[in-house]
Formats: structure tokens, sequence, C-alpha cells
């Protein structure tokens, strides 16, 4: 009688601290029904350093995705995922960008305080400007790394416009401002099956699960 080979869980750092992105890179990962275990840097005990703040200097998602993943890898010994996404606005002339984590300039602050005050910020810089003017679209770059140095990395968008208010309890960063034209809703109005379904990290991310297995 044969039994079914079950390939090995891989085990991969996600190198962030945010539960709104680990919420959604484990419930993405899980639906791709790959032998993945998804850990973060506080179930290995890894503790906040100042040093992280530093590790997003580059001008391009891409880059900072790197860094992150290679920060982590090497700091962990463990094959390392990490993204760096963010907000262009047209009428900004593409900001917040890589900047959108600190937008608001607010360096006291993080988790949902720092949200609150970068959305604050963002509707006071977007005051007047018309509707058919708050064209926007999110970006996310993915990159999975290992200790030794190699990497992979994916980029995913989706374009959208920025509302005039707040609409919706779901998400996280700029979700209740992110409005999906052809749907009627903002991602924090949208269900965690259809966000996944349509988001910026969902589409770079399922490229790199895509992609995972020619990774050892």
């Amino acid at each position: 009688m044969s039994s079914v080979h079950q390939p090995p869980t891989r085990r991969y750092l996600l190198a962030t601290r945010s539960r709104g992105k680990i919420r959604e890179v484990r419930a993405l990962v899980a639906k791709s029904g790959l032998p993945i275990e998804v850990t973060t840097p506080e179930d290995l005990r890894i503790e906040p350093d100042p040093r992280e703040n530093e590790i997003e200097e580059f001008s391009s998602f891409r880059e900072n995705a790197i860094a992150k993943a290679l920060y982590f890898a090497r700091l962990s010994g463990k094959p390392t995922i990490a993204d760096d996404s963010g907000l262009a606005v047209d009428a900004l002339k593409g900001e917040p960008g890589v900047r959108s984590k600190r937008f608001s300039g607010r360096t006291d602050l993080e988790g949902e305080e720092l949200d609150q005050a970068n959305i604050e910020y963002l509707l006071q810089r977007l005051e007047g400007v018309p509707d058919q003017k708050r064209n926007a679209y999110f970006a996310c770059a993915v990159a999975l790394a290992r200790p030794e140095g190699d990497v992979i990395t994916t980029l995913g968008t989706v374009s959208g416009r920025i509302t005039r208010e707040e609409r919706g309890s779901q998400g996280f960063g700029y979700d209740p401002l992110f409005l999906i034209p052809e749907l009627g809703k903002t991602f924090a109005e949208l269900g965690d099956d259809e966000k996944n379904r349509l988001s910026h990290r969902a589409r770079a991310l399922n490229a790199l699960l895509a992609q995972i297995g020619f990774f050892r």
C-alpha cells in the first residue's frame, strides 16, 4: 500500500512588525496551499532595534525590500520575506511613495496612531483637489532572501483614487482613503478575501509564491 509523499514544510521569516501585514501574508500563503510556515520577528524573539528604521533608505520599493530581507535573513539565519509598499498620488507628483510610512513626519508615533497621522496629512495636502485629479496607485515590492545573499523579487500594483474622507474599518495604512472605482469601495470596506484578490501586496506575493519552488 503506497502512501502519498508530503513535501516538508518550509519556514520563512516575515520581516515586519505590522499586524496588518502579518495577517494578510499568512492568509495569502495559506490560500496558496504551499507547505510554508510564516514566522515573525516576535516569534523568534528578535527585539525591535532602532537600526530597523534606517534600513529603508533607498529611492525604490525594490531596493528597500531587498535591504530589509537581507538584514533580517542575516540577523536570524533564516530565509526571509520582506516587502516595501506605498502609495503614489498623481496630484502630489508620486508622493508619498517610498516615504509612505513616515509621510506625516511624525517620528514619535507607530502603528494605528501613525496611520491616522499619515491619513490626516494626506487629506490636508489634497484639500481642494477635485475628484478627477485624485488618481493614485499602490505599489508593493516583495523580496525573498537567504542569509548567504541570494535574492528574488516581484512587484505588484493596483490603481485607484483618493477619497475626501475615511471610509471603512478594515485594513490598515491608507486603506480607508483608497477607492477602487469599479467597486465603489475603499480597501477598508472590502473583506479580507476580496482585498487579497485585488491588492498590490497580494499580486506581488502571489508572483513570489509562484517562483518559490525554484528558490533552494
